[in-house]
């Protein structure tokens, strides 16, 4: 087995690793039903600023995610969205681009991958992707999101990264002027694996040929007990968060992301929410953006592998579950993810609309096409207009404003 530190850069090993929370047995006393209180939530984020290792952080976050929905949690978490971020609703006008499904991993929850020549497999030509981009400015889009699987044959002169790069700039040749939002943790350093080359120097190849900021995917749970479970194949949690602290470093912004609902216990996911607010803290110690969202990414089962299917027992999400999470990760992320945004494709646009109300703040983007977790069987189609967005977060009386990538201004929601 190759060196899991070998692409990775020394200084960002080591700090993945003092950054990386790993789950702790939760002690008896956090686990009771009293209810969550602006006290206690005064006390986390005091231990959080001070530090998230610690365990004062594990017990306040570990008592906070084993709070019910009922009670105190739905109104605080909206409470708080509402200090942080206000009414507004925000969204993003994108498409999205999974360039291939040809990969060489076998993830226990994935119903995206196929084998070359296998049915359903598809890699295309950047003639192709070139011809989507254009429609997607013609539909007034200001992203681009390119995600794909671990493509071995994905080479131009025998390199990955000129595969990647001219990817980039045959997108931006079609899409003038659109964001390019790339390449999880996971492709990163499976193109710095296959050249033999830093992650670095693929990090600033990428940014040289366009690369705007980073999707936060492939984290599913970072706790190793999980992922060997999950996807034993897939970079570690301490390779995911190396990856993320160099893309910061790099001065890149990135997503963070969590998929919930499958393996993982309430002492995963607080491992998992702890890990990113270690890293943001990393970032902004550095005074780069890190971190833009947040985005909540419920488990769809309904064409998952038979196996992890039978053992989840679940084909959609449970929507309560997935609202109390909502409102649990806003109270814990706090002032370190002032974005919350929850799934409309795992969700549904109604269960998303709700999400708005235990402290989302924003619906993603419009998206155009999505394969990925409509191949597991999701129900909340493939795309949203600006229009249905809108409407979405009007229907609670909120205002709603499309902006970038970034959260920049953009112009005005469509009118009614």
């Amino acid at each position: 087995m190759s060196d899991p530190a070998a692409w990775i850069e020394p200084w960002a090993w080591r700090q993945a690793d003092r950054c990386l929370i790993p789950p702790r047995s939760n002690p008896p006393q956090v686990v009771g039903s009293a209810g969550w209180t602006a006290e206690l939530q005064a006390h986390l984020q005091g231990a959080l600023t001070s530090d998230p290792g610690s365990s004062e952080a594990w017990a306040l976050a570990s008592r906070l995610l084993h709070q019910p929905a009922d009670g105190a949690l739905r109104p605080m978490a909206d409470q708080r969205r509402q200090q942080l971020v206000g009414e507004r609703v925000t969204y993003v006008v994108n498409r999205n681009l999974n360039f291939t499904n040809h990969c060489l991993q076998h993830c226990s929850f994935c119903a995206f991958r196929r084998d070359a020549g296998q049915e359903g497999a598809f890699w295309h030509s950047f003639e192709t992707l070139q011809e989507r981009a254009s429609l997607a400015v013609a539909a007034g889009a200001t992203e681009l999101c390119i995600q794909g699987g671990l493509n071995p044959d994905a080479r131009l002169e025998g390199s990955s990264l000129r595969y990647y790069q001219a990817l980039l700039r045959a997108l931006q040749a079609a899409a003038p002027g659109l964001h390019l939002h790339a390449f999880s943790p996971q492709e990163l350093l499976f193109i710095a694996e296959q050249d033999q080359r830093p992650l670095q120097a693929v990090i600033d190849g990428l940014m040289a040929a366009g690369l705007g900021s980073v999707p936060g995917t492939a984290a599913e749970v970072l706790s190793e007990s999980v992922r060997r479970q999950l996807c034993p194949e897939k970079l570690s949690a301490r390779q995911w968060c190396g990856v993320i602290l160099q893309v910061h470093r790099s001065g890149l912004a990135s997503t963070a992301t969590l998929m919930a609902g499958h393996l993982e216990q309430p002492a995963d996911r607080a491992a998992h929410l702890l890990t990113l607010v270690a890293l943001q803290q990393a970032a902004w110690q550095h005074q780069v953006s890190g971190f833009s969202e947040f985005v909540l990414l419920p488990f769809i089962g309904a064409q998952a592998p038979a196996a992890l299917r039978q053992r989840v027992g679940r084909d959609q999400p449970d929507r309560t579950a997935m609202l109390t999470l909502t409102a649990q990760a806003r109270l814990l992320l706090d002032r370190w993810f002032v974005n919350h945004q929850p799934s409309w494709v795992k969700l549904t646009l109604a269960g998303a609309t709700e999400a708005l109300r235990w402290g989302c703040n924003d619906l993603g983007g419009t998206l155009m096409e999505e394969t990925i977790t409509s191949m597991a069987g999701a129900q909340g189609g493939t795309s949203q207009t600006p229009d249905d967005l809108a409407a979405a977060a009007r229907s609670l009386g909120r205002p709603v404003a499309q902006r970038s990538t970034l959260y920049g201004e953009v112009g005005s929601a469509p009118c009614p």
